[in-house]
C-alpha cells in the first residue's frame, strides 16, 4: 500500500501509533486493537512480517532493520504525523544480560529516536514495554521468600547489564521533560506469535501437539517447586495491549517525567492446579503422574522437528518450523525457576485500570485462537 494512499483520510485521524516490534505477542494484539478503535491509524515496524499478516486500511507495515541507523532514518523520516510510540520490540539475537545487548537495544531505539522526535511535532506520548525481570538479576543471589514486586522497588545492582534500565533512561533523556511516557512491565506473556523468542504459548501448544500426535503423556517437566507454588504472573496479550492503550491516553497517567506500571493478569495460579484442564484442550489424556522431575524440553523434543513437519501437513497448518512456535530452552527455565517472580498491580489498580484475567482462561482463549489461526491443530 502506498504511504500517499495511507494517508488519504488524514484529516479524519486524530491519533497515529506507531509499534516498534508489531510481529510480538504484545504488538500484533495492540494493532488490532487501535486499528478497530475510530480515528486511529497505525504505522507497524519490524524486520519482517508475520505469517499472517494483518489487513485493514488504517494499518500500514513498514520493514526496517533498526540496528542499521541510515535504513531507520530513510524508512521512518515521514512518520511526521506520529502523536504515539508504542516501544515493544528488543534485540533478541544477543546474550541476555550481556553489554552488547543492552548496547544493540539502546542503538535501536536511539536510530529510532533520531529519525522520528526531529519532526513528530505532534507526539503526545511514548510507552516501553519491558517486563517483570526489571526487578531481578540472572545472577542472583535470589529471594526464595514470596515476594512481590512493586513498581517503587529500587534498580537492582549487578555485574550484568539489564537493557531495560538502559532504556528507560534513554527515554528520559531524549523526550526532556516535554513528551509524556510510560513503561509497562508484563510478566509470563500469553499470545500468538511466530516472530517471539519467548514464547510460552507456543512451546505449551507445539508440546501438546506432539504428545498427542506420538500418543505420549503430556508432564510438566520441572521442579516440585514451581509445579505446588505460586511463581510467576501471567501477562494476557490482550490485557496488556489495553493498558498500553490506557497509559498512553490516560490523563490520568500521564507524565512527562515517566510511570511504570505493572502489567500482570491478577489473580495468582500454579502449574498444578491448571495442568489438568490443558490437558483436556489439548486432547491428551491426564497423566497418572503430571510432575516428571527428570523430563527437560530442550532434551525431550530435541528430535521431534520431523514430527512436528508431519502434524503441520497432515493437519492442514499455517507452514512453520518447530522453532518458530517452540524455544524449549525457555520452558525448562520457566519450569525450573529459581527465583519467584510476583508483582503488586495495585498502582494500575488505583488509577482506574480494571481489566483483568484468569491465566488459565487466557490459556485456553489464544490455543483456541492459534489453532483459529491455523498455526496448530
Amino acid at each position: 500500500m502506498a504511504v500517499q494512499e495511507f494517508n488519504r483520510n488524514e484529516a479524519a485521524t486524530n491519533h497515529v501509533a506507531v509499534i516498534f516490534g508489531v510481529t510480538g505477542l504484545v504488538g500484533k494484539e495492540l494493532a488490532r486493537r487501535l486499528i478497530l478503535k475510530s480515528k486511529w491509524k497505525v504505522y507497524g515496524i519490524a524486520r519482517n512480517p508475520e505469517s499472517i499478516p494483518i489487513r485493514n486500511p488504517n494499518f500500514h507495515f513498514i520493514s526496517c532493520d533498526l540496528l542499521n541507523p541510515i535504513e531507520t532514518r530513510k524508512k521512518l523520516l515521514f512518520l511526521q504525523d506520529v502523536t504515539h510510540i508504542f516501544w515493544i520490540t528488543w534485540a533478541s539475537q544477543f546474550p541476555l544480560d550481556s553489554q552488547e545487548c543492552s548496547e544493540k537495544n539502546k542503538d535501536m531505539m536511539s536510530n529510532a529516536l533520531n529519525a522520528i522526535l526531529p519532526t513528530a511535532k505532534a507526539l503526545k506520548h511514548v510507552s516501553l514495554q519491558t517486563g517483570m525481570k526489571h526487578y531481578i538479576s540472572l545472577e542472583g543471589p535470589f529471594d526464595h521468600k514470596v515476594r512481590y514486586y512493586n513498581e517503587e522497588c529500587p534498580r537492582i545492582s549487578s555485574t550484568s547489564h539489564n537493557f531495560y534500565y538502559d532504556l528507560e533512561d534513554l527515554l528520559k533523556e531524549r523526550l526532556a521533560g516535554k513528551v509524556a511516557w510510560s513503561v509497562l512491565r508484563p510478566g509470563l506473556l500469553m499470545g500468538s506469535s511466530t516472530r517471539t523468542l519467548y514464547n510460552f504459548m507456543g512451546g505449551l501448544c507445539v508440546y501438546g501437539a506432539i504428545c498427542r500426535h506420538l500418543h505420549l503423556p503430556f508432564v510438566f517437566g520441572g521442579t516440585r517447586e514451581c509445579w505446588e507454588e505460586t511463581c510467576i504472573d501471567g501477562s494476557d496479550a490482550r490485557l496488556v495491549a489495553e493498558q498500553h492503550i490506557w497509559a498512553a491516553t490516560n490523563d490520568a497517567t500521564s507524565s512527562i517525567d515517566g510511570q511504570a506500571f505493572n502489567a500482570i493478569n491478577g489473580p495468582s495460579f500454579t502449574w498444578k492446579e491448571i495442568w489438568p484442564a490443558l490437558c483436556v484442550k489439548i486432547g491428551v489424556e491426564v497423566p497418572e503422574n503430571m510432575l516428571v522431575e527428570d523430563f527437560w524440553f530442550e532434551i525431550g523434543m530435541a528430535d521431534k522437528k520431523t514430527v512436528w513437519k508431519e502434524i503441520v501437513i497432515k493437519e492442514g497448518l499455517v507452514q512453520t518450523e518447530m522453532e518458530d512456535l517452540a524455544n524449549w530452552a525457555f520452558l525448562d527455565m520457566l519450569f525450573r525457576c529459581p527465583f519467584k517472580l510476583l508483582g503488586t498491580r495495585d498502582k494500575a489498580d488505583r488509577l482506574g485500570f480494571t481489566v483483568k484475567y484468569k491465566t488459565l482462561n487466557s490459556i485456553l482463549f489464544w490455543i483456541d485462537l492459534m489453532r483459529g489461526e491455523k498455526l496448530i491443530p
